[in-house]
């Protein structure tokens, strides 16, 4: 074996954003040495782009609110496939992991008694969403730094983790390089927790940062584990679509939190036009209504613009499809309206929304309290991903956990929004202490050498391609512009057939492209070794998205319609790579509730 610079950890953390920080202190308590891995540069992970806030039922807006209904909503929102265990523990235990949070620094914004202050936020009953103006993320990602900096933890900036380090079944590290010297690195590991986020750009339109190629999740398969509903991709309803200097970023859930409409060409508030049998009894018939709800009133019904993101993505294609649609493929989220309503309607916005209104002022012009935006879905969020314990967070292979947008299970076929950020504070929590408990209770293991002498003659592949081999940049954007049109919002057998096709034809490409120049400072390279994490989530979409013959939350299929298969109840798909290297699925069913959570949905109503 070469001489490779070697760390040697009792945990490896491989991601820094909310779920891996977390880890990371949770792990470190126990007076373990922990290693942290980012890919870029600490404090710039994709939670600080969360803004609206993070759902926790502490009930100090109205005390209505407990755990009980957060865990419906939850299971609602998810289509009744969420990991019910994973729900019931998300909604005990948001609370506490965000007074926590507080604790440790974070300022959230207040009530007039000083309490932390919630917002409304689609799919959610009461409001429930602890926030920091439209900041939220950063201050989370702010607060779980400085307290976790005085704990010991190792970390390691700007490196790319390639293969994860097996000895027989159980985990034993992980091997990677340094971005900007391409050096390898070999972290030896008792456990493992992934915390790498979503695959956003596997596809042309998204909210996701360049991070986020699917490494986790590619990471997982490889070394065994099972992927899960990977066919349940978010796609958020409110990005910007025009201008074009701001096309894809997000909107947050928050300006319609905060009162903002969504119409079309004709100037009428389409969604009152589809509001789901599941939600009309929670749901405003009228204008009025919908706006008294976002005032807090206690007794009306929150309007049509806060249904789930999977219902409003879908009504807005709808709108464009039939003609209604804005001047640039999108409709227009109006908050300026509320001019009508509130006399000071520009300084609260400014004041509820700054980073609303700076992003756009600033990069596009618009000024929101003026003039409404033109806004359509854009890929976001992931609810599939490894499979793990609820309890526990560990996968299928001994020692390897995962927490946050990588693991899967909470969400089901639909994320509510913030229950992002709490999935992260509370999954993340318990990936660390199990990973922590898993690394005390077993000795170390060999790192195979062999194993490691494959990966990086794999890894330095790109350099020893003959240079007639494709440009990765035209692989990577190939796949993005196929998995738009074809897997995207509207699916179908036929397109999801030629998908995988198209995959299949990628794949071949990306084993001979050709990255030039040597390992330093080599983004093209950095792009090629990213390729194989994109084409293994995009085939693990499109399959799974074909398997799944029903039109069920975030997953909408025109040959299918329907909710649910005739006869073919409530499964979770499951994805795992064959003995001959194929990509296999099959169906697994969601298992019964346990009595006392069937009767906390029968309650909720």
């Amino acid at each position: 074996m070469s001489s490779y610079e070697t760390y040697d950890y009792d945990v490896l953390i491989i991601g820094a954003g909310g779920a891996g920080l977390r880890a990371a202190i949770e792990a470190a308590t126990g007076n373990l040495s922990v290693g942290l891995i980012c890919k870029s540069l600490l404090g710039k992970a994709h939670t600080v782009m969360a803004e609206g806030g993070v759902a926790a039922a502490l009930a100090n807006v109205d005390e209505r609110d407990s755990w009980r209904v957060h865990f419906a909503d939850t299971m609602r929102g998810g289509q009744y496939l969420s990991n019910a265990r994973m729900a019931e523990l998300h909604a005990q235990e948001s609370p506490e992991r965000v007074r926590e949070l507080e604790a440790w620094g974070a300022l959230f914004d207040r009530t007039a008694e000083g309490s932390i202050l919630q917002r409304n936020f689609g799919g959610h009953q009461y409001p429930r969403l602890a926030h920091v103006g439209d900041r939220t993320g950063l201050e989370m990602i702010r607060a779980l730094q400085d307290h976790g900096i005085h704990q010991g933890i190792e970390v390691h900036m700007e490196h790319t983790i390639v293969s994860l380090l097996k000895n027989g079944e159980r985990i034993a590290g992980a091997f990677g390089y340094e971005r900007e010297k391409g050096r390898f690195k070999i972290f030896a590991a008792k456990a493992v927790v992934l915390a790498t986020g979503g695959v956003g750009k596997a596809y042309k339109i998204t909210s996701n940062s360049w991070e986020y190629t699917g490494d986790g999740h590619s990471l997982a398969y490889h070394a065994g584990a099972e992927l899960i509903d990977m066919e349940f991709v978010q796609f958020h309803p409110t990005g910007m679509v025009w201008p074009p200097s701001v096309r894809g970023i997000l909107v947050t859930e928050g300006v319609r939190g905060e009162g903002g409409i969504l119409t079309n060409s004709e100037g009428r508030r389409f969604m009152f036009d589809d509001i789901p049998e599941l939600y009309k009894n929670q749901t405003a018939d009228n204008p009025e209504e919908g706006w008294r709800y976002t005032q807090g009133d206690r007794d009306a019904r929150r309007p049509p613009e806060l249904l789930t993101r999977d219902h409003v993505a879908r009504c807005i294609v709808r709108e464009v499809a039939e003609g209604r649609g804005s001047p640039h493929g999108g409709v227009f989220l109006d908050i300026a309206w509320i001019q009508e309503k509130l006399p000071n309607a520009p300084e609260h916005i400014r004041r509820k929304l700054p980073s609303m209104y700076h992003q756009f002022k600033e990069l596009a012009d618009i000024d929101i309290t003026r003039e409404p935006m033109e806004v359509g879905p854009t890929t976001h969020y992931i609810m599939g991903g490894i499979r793990v314990d609820a309890d526990t967070q560990m996968t299928a292979v001994p020692g390897l956990f995962a927490a946050g947008e990588c693991a899967a299970g909470l969400h089901g076929a639909n994320r509510l929004g913030g229950n992002s950020l709490s999935d992260l504070l509370v999954f993340g929590k318990r990936a660390g202490e199990y990973a922590a408990q898993f690394a005390t209770e077993n000795g170390s293991v060999q790192i195979d050498t062999a194993q490691v002498d494959a990966v990086a003659a794999q890894v330095l592949k790109p350099f020893e391609n003959s240079p007639e081999g494709d440009n990765p940049y035209q692989i990577q954007a190939q796949l993005q512009e196929m998995m738009q049109e074809l897997v995207g919002i509207a699916r179908s057998e036929e397109n999801l057939t030629r998908a995988l096709e198209e995959i299949q034809r990628l794949a071949e490409k990306a084993r001979t492209v050709h990255a030039i120049g040597n390992r330093e400072y080599n983004a093209g390279w950095h792009t090629a070794l990213d390729l194989d994490n994109l084409l293994t989530v995009s085939e693990a979409i499109a399959l799974a998205a074909l398997e799944r013959r029903a039109s069920t939350g975030a997953h909408s299929r025109d040959d299918y319609p329907e909710k649910e298969e005739p006869g073919g109840g409530k499964y979770n798909t499951v994805i795992q790579k064959a003995p001959d290297s194929e990509m296999t699925i099959r169906r697994n069913p969601v298992p019964e509730l346990p009595e006392d959570l069937h009767a906390i949905i029968e309650e909720m109503g």
